[in-house]
């Protein structure tokens, strides 16, 4: 598989793995939302936000495009954007970037994200993960 820029080709079974992590990234997020306690830092909750958000991006990227972003999460969005056309909502456009936005203060920042910032997150990841899901059965 090559490489062209932030992308990288891969083949449409890599979609299919990619959907199987983001499904067990999901599940972990919403188990760390179900077992949090008052006080929870969401940082790491929103950490698995974004990965699982990524790892759908990326399932929906390779199956319908044959590429995946390497590296440069920033042009994801993009990327969906020019493999899916019009099949992308706007509002699931905006989910992925909002989700996408929070990446570098969930794992790199030294701010503390509250439990309340990661249940939003989790909720726009549900049903961004909802919209993927409707449009990997179609493949």
């Amino acid at each position: 598989m090559t490489r062209s820029g932030s992308t990288k080709a891969v083949d449409a079974s890599h979609g299919l793995n990619r959907l199987t992590i983001a499904r067990a990234f999901l599940e972990s997020a919403q188990n760390q939302v179900a077992i949090a306690q008052s006080g929870t830092l969401g940082n790491p909750i929103a950490a698995t936000i974004v990965n699982a958000a990524i790892a759908y991006t990326d399932a929906l990227t390779a199956t319908f495009g044959n590429k995946i972003n390497q590296q440069d999460h920033s042009a994801m969005v993009k990327t969906l954007r020019q493999v899916m056309g019009n099949r992308l909502p706007k509002a699931q456009e905006t989910k992925l970037g909002r989700i996408l936005g929070n990446k570098d203060l969930a794992q790199y920042g030294g701010r503390f994200m509250l439990l309340s910032d990661a249940q939003s997150l989790l909720i726009q990841l549900e049903e961004y993960a909802a919209w993927a899901e409707s449009e990997m059965a179609r493949a």
